[in-house]
């Protein structure tokens, strides 16, 4: 499992720009962003270089952050590569509570997903030969 820093954040102006400003400036490094918003807030989950650095960073700058733990799945960057992991938490009675990717070097994709049952999860990825991605791959 890996760490995702998720942020709450109003839904205003320049706000999101504020929380790349901080990190950056930290230099903490973005691997992936991905915002689910309404109209007033908005749910950022980021993958970052020092999820707990960052974590702590924009705390102190008033953030409303948490860490959520999360899978990062290795999948081949091919046509049906991410149904062929969908199926196989399907046929394992996994439920995929979010998802969300970003392109890898190699021909691969990185996908991650919050799992309402990891253990079954790791499982089913390990089932159809796929790779879990441990932490300290992804945060080097």
């Amino acid at each position: 499992m890996i760490d995702q820093l998720t942020v709450f954040l109003e839904n205003k102006k320049g706000r999101l720009a504020a929380l790349c400003r901080a990190l950056g400036d930290a230099g903490i490094s973005m691997h992936a962003l991905t915002i689910a918003e309404s109209e007033r807030y908005g749910v950022v989950r980021i993958i970052a270089d020092n999820p707990r650095l960052a974590l702590e960073l924009l705390s102190e700058q008033g953030f409303r952050a948490s860490l959520t733990d999360v899978l990062a799945v290795e999948v081949p960057d091919v046509a049906g590569g991410l149904a062929r992991l969908l199926e196989a938490f399907e046929a394992a009675g996994v439920n995929i509570e979010y998802a969300y990717c970003f392109a890898a070097s190699g021909g691969k994709a990185i996908d991650v997903l919050r799992l309402d049952d990891f253990a079954a999860g790791e499982a089913a990825i390990k089932s159809i030969g796929y790779r879990v991605i441990e932490a300290e791959e992804l945060y080097s």
